[in-house]
C-alpha cells in the first residue's frame, strides 16, 4: 500500500511540474565582448516541452527588475488569445552603473553582447522563430533605440519606456533597412520630469521623418510616474505589437459598420494571416460574437447579414441545441422573417427535442404559420403548446396559447 501511495504521489507531482512554466533564474551566458559570464533569466511556456513548435522571444533589459512582469503579462495575454506563447529572456544587469548612459564605459560591448551573443545563444539552445521583441525602461530605453535605428535591426518589436532618442545619422542608417515592417512603442508620462523631454524629441523627429517600414506609437500615461510606468509600458507595448493577433472583437454592430464592415473584417484576417501564418478566413469566434451582438442589440439587418455570410457556422456544435434554435427562431419571428423562424423552430423540435424548450418552440411555430396564414399548421402547433403547458402547469402561457388558438 505504501508503494502504491508513493507511486501516486510521484505521478501527481510529475503532472503538476509538467503543467507549470519552466523558469530558470540563473543561467550563465559567456560573453567575449564583455569578458565575463552574464546571468540571464529564462521563461519557457507551459507547452514548450509538448512538441516541436517554435516560439517568439521577448527580451527584457533590467531583467533583475522586470523579468517577472514579462512572465506575468505573457501568462495573462496568451491565455486570452491576445498574443502567442513566448519565451521570455531577462537580461540581468549587474548594477545600475553597469549600463548607465552617463557612466557606462562598455556600452558598445554590451550592445554587441545582447544583439549578437545573447540572441545567438537563445536561438541555438531554444526553439525560436524569427520574432524578437525587446523592452527597456529608463536608460535601457536608449539602447532599445540603438537596436532599432540601424541598417540591420536584429529585433522585430521595440518597446522604450521613460526615455529614448534618435540622431540624424541613426535615421539615415535606418532608411537603408528594406526588411519586413518593424514595430516601435514609445511611452512616457508628463510626471516623469527626468526623461519626458527625450521622449518628446524622439516622437517629434519620427513624425517629421516618417521612416519607411516602421509602425510606431507614442503613448502618454500621465497618471504614472517615473518609477510606475514600466509595467504598463511593457503591457501596452506588447498589445501594440500584437494588435492584430487575436480574433476581431467589436463592442457592437455600429462599430463593425463604422470600421468598414465585412470587407474590412476580411482584410483584417488576411493581414493577420500574412503576418502570423494564421488562417486567412474570418474565425468562428468573431462570427459567433457578431451574430450574438446583432441579436443582443436588436439589429435584425446586421443579424440577417451575419447569418447569411456566416451560414456554415450555424451548423457547428455551438448552435447544436434547442436553446440556440429557439433563440434564433424567436428573433426571426419578432422581425417578420417567418421562413427562417420556421426553419429554426422545426430543427430545434426535430433534432434537439429538449423538454425545456418544446413548448415555446411549438408556440413559435404556431405564431409563424399564423403570420403566413397557414391556419391548419398554426392550430396544430398551438394545440401541442397547450398540451405541454398543461403538463408543466404553465398557467400564464396556457391562457396565452388558448387565446391565440381561439383567434384562429
Amino acid at each position: 500500500m505504501l508503494k502504491i501511495f508513493g507511486y501516486i504521489i510521484v505521478c501527481c507531482l510529475a503532472f503538476l511540474v509538467q503543467g507549470q512554466p519552466d523558469i530558470n533564474y540563473s543561467l550563465s551566458v559567456k560573453s567575449e565582448y564583455l569578458k565575463s559570464g552574464e546571468n540571464v533569466l529564462v521563461y519557457l511556456p507551459k507547452t514548450y516541452h509538448e512538441g516541436n513548435r517554435k516560439y517568439p522571444v521577448l527580451y527584457i533589459l533590467d531583467g533583475q527588475w522586470y523579468f517577472l512582469n514579462g512572465v506575468a503579462i505573457q501568462e495573462t495575454l496568451r491565455g486570452d488569445g491576445l498574443m502567442p506563447e513566448m519565451i521570455v529572456i531577462g537580461v540581468d544587469y549587474k548594477s545600475r552603473k553597469y549600463h548607465d548612459s552617463l557612466h557606462f564605459n562598455h556600452r558598445e560591448a554590451l550592445s554587441k553582447y545582447i544583439q549578437e551573443e545573447l540572441t545567438s545563444f537563445v536561438d541555438q539552445n531554444y526553439r525560436t522563430n524569427e520574432e524578437r521583441i525587446i523592452f527597456g525602461w529608463e536608460n535601457p530605453s536608449f539602447m532599445v533605440c540603438d537596436f532599432l535605428f540601424q541598417e540591420n535591426p536584429r529585433f522585430s518589436g521595440f518597446i522604450a519606456s521613460n526615455g529614448g532618442y534618435v540622431e540624424e545619422a541613426m535615421l539615415q542608417a535606418f532608411q537603408a533597412y528594406k526588411g519586413k515592417e518593424l514595430y516601435f512603442f514609445l511611452a512616457n508620462s508628463k510626471k516623469d520630469i527626468y526623461t519626458i523631454k527625450s521622449s518628446n524629441e524622439l516622437a517629434e523627429k519620427l513624425s517629421a521623418s516618417e521612416p519607411d517600414n516602421l509602425k510606431w506609437k507614442y503613448a502618454s500615461f500621465n497618471n504614472e510616474t517615473h518609477e510606475s510606468l514600466a509595467y504598463i509600458s511593457l503591457y501596452q507595448g506588447l498589445r501594440f505589437y500584437y494588435h492584430n493577433y487575436a480574433s476581431r472583437v467589436f463592442s457592437g454592430t455600429k462599430e463593425f459598420h463604422d470600421e468598414g464592415g465585412l470587407e474590412a473584417l476580411k482584410n483584417y484576417f488576411k493581414e493577420r494571416s500574412e503576418r502570423f501564418g494564421t488562417d486567412p478566413e474570418i474565425d468562428a469566434s468573431t462570427k459567433n460574437s457578431l451574430i450574438w451582438l446583432a441579436w443582443k442589440h436588436d439589429d435584425f439587418a446586421s443579424f440577417n447579414l451575419f447569418v447569411t455570410e456566416f451560414e456554415e457556422v450555424l451548423s457547428t456544435r455551438r448552435y447544436a441545441s434547442a436553446y440556440w434554435q429557439n433563440r434564433l427562431g424567436q428573433f426571426c419571428l419578432k422581425n417578420g422573417d417567418t421562413t427562417h423562424a420556421i426553419e429554426y423552430f422545426e430543427r430545434g423540435i426535430n433534432e434537439y427535442p429538449d423538454p425545456k424548450y418544446l413548448e415555446v418552440m411549438h408556440a413559435g411555430l404556431g405564431s409563424s404559420y399564423s403570420q403566413i396564414s397557414d391556419k391548419s399548421k398554426a392550430k396544430a402547433h398551438y394545440k401541442e403548446a397547450i398540451k405541454l403547458a398543461k403538463e408543466s402547469n404553465n398557467k400564464e402561457k396556457l391562457k396565452e396559447y388558448q387565446t391565440k388558438l381561439k383567434g384562429l
